[in-house]
This record gives structure tokens, sequence and C-alpha cells, in this order.
């Protein structure tokens, strides 16, 4: 793990390689839910009441690209039970006793929710880890399901948006019109961001319908209070923000209309189910931060486990998963992606290059290599605004893919990116020995323990003490309850 820094696997971004997990489908019975294994369940076939049919359409065609961009589903049967357990309540308590939904926890640490129209809720385990007790996870699917009752996830996916350098850059390269390559359609489903009178409008419902079921309604603003901190701890670690932090800011105006929402509907705070202990126990052996699976990042290097596949990029670089690609931003406004394509076994790289899906290209460039005993080509391209160096290789027929953009082009952005296409390479047993799974774990404070000694068994991880404050709700110096348990982050 030397020279990993935090957000390189806890990251607000999300994925490498989109791999769907492999595991069977399972349904809880009586309760209206069911939870996705492997995201081929049928839609559901009694969708919340005032669902018009192109809701239905909408939900239908987007869920199995909500799968494919988010990295599979994460298969945990603790977990599942409970979020379905949480959902249930929250369906009976917003008069939707007999609609029927589909639950989907998604295999990325990136903290979000949301759901799709016609009966979709996705949570990630992102979201699971950061969570403290079922009513904390409760105001966020009450949140979300109030978005459906609302109407407003509909409006939401008819909009899109584009943010942070590599999409720019992306869509430059791109001549303004992804719909042409095959990798772009597989990216995340950008779900454009609610607007705040329909937040405001999804924190009051949901309160209502959290505290309707019996959960504390104050774990809302609780919530909020502890997003708040980790999207300002991601922000000094990570090139950009998105997902739930973005889409759903935790102002402290927000946080206090929240409080006194909770208050007015409900009475005193501290009233409701919280059951710490047993939501710790659902999540505790849970997978935290990037899916091994999925590809790590071991400083400078990305190591693709499953496709057996490594290489490095040039120091100034921080690597970091975003949007079904690995992304690199240096802090002279270069950028790289790393990505896959679709291409038809017969055609030749070189010709794959010049088939139009580079805006820019000059095809005098385009040639071909062979490293490391892999095919490569590549070819310069440029813009109004970028300069770009492409390489594309093929790997056990898989094509794969390296846009390197700057502003200008330059000796040293130059031997940085054919340095990087030259160490694109099979993973041999050293380099997978490198990779190490995260879990969160659930630890009980003894007798002369506070915040500070517990958050010293993350001190092994960069930037652990700092987050394992975030993930309890804690700060430097605070006591804590003898007997209590806390969930740490630690090395398998």
């Amino acid at each position: 793990m030397t020279a990993l820094s935090l957000h390189k696997f806890l990251r607000v971004g999300i994925l490498a390689t989109s791999l769907l997990a492999l595991s069977a489908c399972s349904s809880l019975t009586g309760s209206g839910i069911s939870v996705s294994q492997t995201g081929d369940r049928p839609a559901p076939t009694v969708v919340p009441a005032g669902t018009e049919p192109d809701d239905v359409v909408i939900g239908r065609r987007e869920h199995p690209r909500i799968i494919a961009a988010y990295g599979g589903v994460y298969s945990d049967r603790q977990a599942e039970i409970m979020v379905a357990r949480i959902v249930g309540r929250l369906l009976a308590a917003a008069d939707q006793p007999n609609a029927q939904f589909q639950v989907t926890i998604l295999d990325t640490s990136e903290v979000n929710a949301f759901a799709l129209p016609g009966g979709y809720i996705y949570v990630t385990r992102g979201i699971l880890a950061l969570a403290s007790d079922t009513s904390e996870l409760a105001a966020v699917l009450a949140h979300e399901i109030a978005h459906v009752t609302l109407r407003h996830a509909r409006a939401r996916t008819d909009k899109t948006r584009t943010t942070q350098i590599v999409d720019r850059v992306i869509t430059g390269i791109f001549g303004g019109d992804v719909s042409t390559d095959a990798t772009a359609n597989r990216t995340r489903q950008s779900l454009a961001a609610f607007g705040q009178n329909q937040e405001l409008e999804a924190d009051r419902e949901g309160i209502k319908f959290a505290g309707k079921a019996g959960y504390d309604p104050q774990a809302a603003a609780r919530f909020l209070g502890v997003m708040s901190r980790f999207a300002a701890f991601s922000a000094g670690t990570s090139a950009g923000e998105d997902g739930f932090l973005s889409s759903h800011p935790s102002t402290p105006a927000r946080i206090s209309k929240a409080m006194d929402t909770a208050q007015s509907m409900f009475g005193p705070s501290g009233l409701g189910e919280t059951d710490r202990d047993g939501y710790l126990a659902a999540i505790s052996g849970m997978a935290f931060g990037d899916s091994p699976a999925q590809g790590s990042i071991v400083g400078q290097r990305f190591i693709h486990p499953r496709s057996k596949f490594s290489f490095t990029v040039p120091q100034g670089y921080t690597l970091q998963s975003a949007q079904s690609a690995v992304v690199g931003v240096a802090g002279d406004g270069e950028a790289v992606r790393f990505d896959s394509a679709d291409v038809q076994p017969s055609m030749a790289l070189t010709d794959y290059l010049k088939s139009g899906w580079i805006a820019g290209l000059k095809a005098e460039t385009v040639k071909a290599h062979n490293y490391n005993g892999i095919d490569m080509a590549s070819g310069l391209a440029q813009t109004d605004q970028w300069f770009f160096r492409v390489a594309v290789m093929r790997l056990d027929g898989a094509v794969y893919r390296f846009i390197f953009a700057a502003k200008a082009d330059s000796a040293r952005f130059a031997s940085g990116a054919e340095a990087t296409i030259q160490s694109f390479r099979r993973a041999d047993a050293s380099d997978l020995n490198q990779i190490r799974k995260l879990t969160t774990r659930v630890v009980t404070a003894k007798s002369g323990d506070n915040a500070d000694s517990l958050a010293r068994q993350m001190a092994n991880i960069p930037g652990g003490r700092e987050l394992f404050y975030i993930l309890n709700n804690l700060y430097p110096g605070d006591p804590v309850a003898t007997g209590q348990k806390y969930k740490i982050v630690a090395l398998n």
C-alpha cells in the first residue's frame, strides 16, 4: 500500500473498467421489495402510485446501464436483508404498501443513492459505509423514495450534465458527440442535480416517511452533517466531486431546516429507532474503497487483476477511478484517461484510430507498434483548446485506450505519454501481490479509550485517522462509550 493516498480507494468518482458481479438473484418475499444481486431481475410489476407508462420505460431502459456503469451489483446477504427491511417499512409509511421496488446495492465506494422512475432504488456500499445506524440509512432511502413519489426522478433522468476536467477533455476529443463511441455509451447515466426546492421537498417528505416508519427523524440532519464533513475531506484529496455529495449538498441551512422539520413533526430529538449495533453488524466485513476486481491503484500504477494488465503513469499525475475509466490529472493542466472500447476483432487498430471517433485526428501521425508483445497503435489529435496523444492496444481480444490531453504539446508531455504507453503490459504475480483489499470492521471501545486511541487503529492507512472521525461522527479528543461499537477500515 506504499504511496497510496486515500482518495485512490475512497473517492467520490467511480470505477475502473466495469465488471459485473457474478452471483444469483434473490428476493425477500412478502415485503414488496426485491434485492438485485446481478441486476437482471424483472422490472417491478406493481410500481409506485402515480407512475406513468413512460416512467416504467425509463426505469427499465436505464437500469442495466446503471448496473454496468457502477461496476456491477455488490452481493452481501446481511446488508441486502437490512436494506430490504428498511425500504419495506418506509413504503408502508409512504402509503405505498403494495408497491414493488427493486433495490440494488452498487459495488462502488462512491457515496451515492438515487432512484429511477418505475420503482428502482440504488444505494452504494460507499454510502452504507458512511452511515452509522439504521435511521441514517433510512433517512437516505426515504429521501430517494420521496423523489419517486413526488415524481422528481423522472425529470432528473431527462437531464445530463458534464463535470470535471476529464469530462471536458473527452467531450473535446469525441467532437462533442460521445454517442459515436461504444465505451462512452457504457459510462454512468448522468443524473442531473435536483433543484433546491425539489431537494427541500424530498427532505421534508423523507423525514416524514422515516419518522412514521419508527426511525429517528433527526437522523436526516445528523447524516447530512456527516456527508458535509466527508465532502470536505474528499474535496481535499480528489480532483473533482460527483454523485450524492454534489447533487445533495449538505449546507448548514439545509441541515438546520432538516432539524427543524423533524422537531416540528415529531417533537424532541432522541425518539425513534437507531439500532446502531444491528446496523454495524450488517455492514461488518463489507468491502471498503475500490473493488480490487475492478482494478487497483498502487501509487502511479494501475493493476487489473481479472484482465491481468498493468500500466504506470508519470510522476505528477494523480490517478483515480472515474466513470468507467481510470483518469489521471496533473497539476499543470494535463490529463490522461484510460478506458476500453468495443472494436471488431477483424478491425486493425490503426483503422480504428481513423474511424471517426476522435475529433481533430491527424491521420498522417497514426502508426502501429508492438510493446511487451502487445499490438498497439498511436496518433495525434488537436482541437481548438486541446492537444491529444492517443493510443489503443489489443490484449486477449479486448481493446483499451489511452487519451492524453494538454493545452499544448511539449517534449515532456510527449515523453510521459510514450513512457505510459510502453509501460502497458501483462500483470505478473508480483503485481497482483501488491493489491490489498480494504474492509469495514467493527471494534468495541474499552475502558480508557477515546476517539484518538480508536483512530490510531487506522494510522496505517493514509488519511485514516481523519477518516475514522468522519465515519463515526466524532472529533479528535471526543470521549467514547465503553462497550459501544465503532467502525474502522482495515487492510486484509
